[in-house]
């Protein structure tokens, strides 16, 4: 019998789309189909300059889209935070998704950094990690019913 070689390193473009094709055949041979995803962005700016952003990735079943939509990014800068900016893009995607169909939200933040702002937000927490980060502080999921 042959003797695999594993190697520490990252793979090759090429590996990395026959590792993302033999996915996709693996999940056709489970009779599902191959989901793809759309992202959704909304982007703040004051005078012309970026001020902060939400963004996500809608993933796509069939003929219309799944029911959970992943906020990958909400991010102000420092300057306009506080200031209702992180909410008010938050809201403006929401209502986006769910105007495709999208019945619920969710996404990860650190417990450092924003569980009040999802609680206020209407997040309930889904999933804790602690000490995730090398202070300490947990990974933690919130998710939301959009339409409430």
């Amino acid at each position: 019998m042959s003797q695999f070689a594993i190697h520490s390193r990252e793979m090759t473009p090429s590996e990395f789309d026959q590792m993302k094709s033999g996915f996709d055949r693996h999940t056709l041979e489970h009779g599902i189909a191959v989901q793809r995803a759309d992202r959704y962005t909304k982007v703040a700016e004051m005078d012309l300059e970026f001020a902060g952003c939400a963004s996500g990735l809608a993933y796509f079943n069939k003929n219309q889209y799944a029911n959970w939509f992943y906020l990958t990014d909400l991010f102000i800068e420092k300057t306009y935070r506080r200031q209702g900016l992180g909410r008010t893009l938050l809201r403006s995607l929401e209502e986006e998704v769910a105007a495709l169909g999208i019945k619920n939200i969710w996404t990860w933040t650190a417990g450092y950094e924003a569980p009040g702002f999802y609680r206020k937000s209407g997040y309930k927490l889904f999933m804790e990690m602690p000490e995730w980060y090398s202070d300490g502080s947990s990974r933690l999921g919130f998710c939301k019913l959009l339409g409430d």
